[in-house]
């Protein structure tokens, strides 16, 4: 792990709402006024949208499966380049995945170029005097075969809903937002589980600290169920590895006091009301993040 130039990787798989986490940081970032160079996990994959369809026609005739959680449809060896680098150096390179009509038109005025929705922007350097990089997506943790990600990062935190709300999760985004049909979501979910099993439920015993969402409503069958727990229909279990919590002392007592009807289940697992989990990130990772920076720049001066 850098000093210097801090690697911070948020994980977890598609659904689990590590873009809530992701605000989280941001927001922290901005009070703080610290630099940060994020990078999406969607950045990469190893195929563009059309290139992966195909990809998974052949592979499925082929009786193979390729998702995006396995390490074939991505380039995690470019990844882990990413993390190594910038924690030497401060430096990499890093791409755009275009999501929407208008991130295609921010970069390519940006860069000068004639990219689609669901394309990648050309490799590129990434700006330099950052405090930090940031990562989200599905694969900061994973330690598999020849790639261990995990030992570059200084800061991992997994987002672990459990696994019916996941689903429950990504069967309403996908067919809101996509517009793909119940049995095309369930489809997808059978495809991906192998690759789940191996490469996204191993990291998070590798992440540093986990929240983990579980709702106190039904959801014992997530693809009848019409509509998504709230934040306040669920509690958040706050876990902790001990190498983190002697590192960074966390006070548990103190969080106890400062969040209303949390309490312990274990001498390292926290429960929060869901609708403190905002606010029990902040309490924790605010001054983990401080820390790190601080250290950072004593290092550079």
């Amino acid at each position: 792990m850098s000093k210097k130039h801090p690697v911070i990787a948020v994980t977890g798989s598609s659904g689990a709402g590590t873009s809530t986490v992701k605000r989280a940081f941001e927001h922290i970032f901005r009070l703080e006024d610290i630099k940060a160079a994020v990078i999406e996990g969607d950045s990469y994959h190893k195929f563009n949208r059309v290139e992966m369809r195909e990809a998974m026609k052949q592979a499925a005739a082929e009786g193979r499966s390729l998702s995006h959680f396995g390490l074939n449809a991505n380039l995690l060896d470019k990844l882990e380049a990413l993390f190594h680098e910038y924690g030497e150096t401060g430096n990499g390179q890093r791409r755009y995945y275009l999501h929407s009509p208008e991130e295609a038109t921010h970069h390519n005025g940006r860069l000068g170029t004639n990219n689609q929705p669901g394309e990648f922007t050309p490799w590129e350097s990434i700006e330099s005097g950052t405090d930090v990089l940031f990562y989200e997506g599905l694969h900061g943790g994973v330690v598999a075969e020849d790639i261990n990600l995990a030992q570059y990062v200084d800061l991992l935190v997994g987002v672990v809903p459990i696994v019916n709300l996941e689903w429950i999760q990504k069967i309403h985004r996908d067919n809101a937002e996509r517009g793909y049909s119940a049995e095309a979501i369930v489809d997808t979910i059978l495809r991906r589980m192998p690759d789940y099993v191996n490469y996204i439920a191993p990291q998070f015993s590798n992440t540093h600290i986990n929240f983990q969402r579980v709702p106190t409503v039904d959801t014992s069958n997530p693809f009848i169920t019409r509509d998504i727990p709230t934040l306040d229909e669920s509690f958040v279990i706050i876990h902790t590895n001990r190498v983190f919590r002697e590192k960074f002392q966390i006070d548990f007592r103190y969080l106890l006091d400062m969040i209303h009807d949390s309490f312990m289940s274990r001498h390292t697992t926290l429960v929060v009301p869901g609708g403190k989990m905002g606010f029990a990130m902040e309490l924790i990772l605010n001054p983990l993040i401080e820390s790190l920076v601080a250290e950072s720049k004593k290092l550079k001066a």
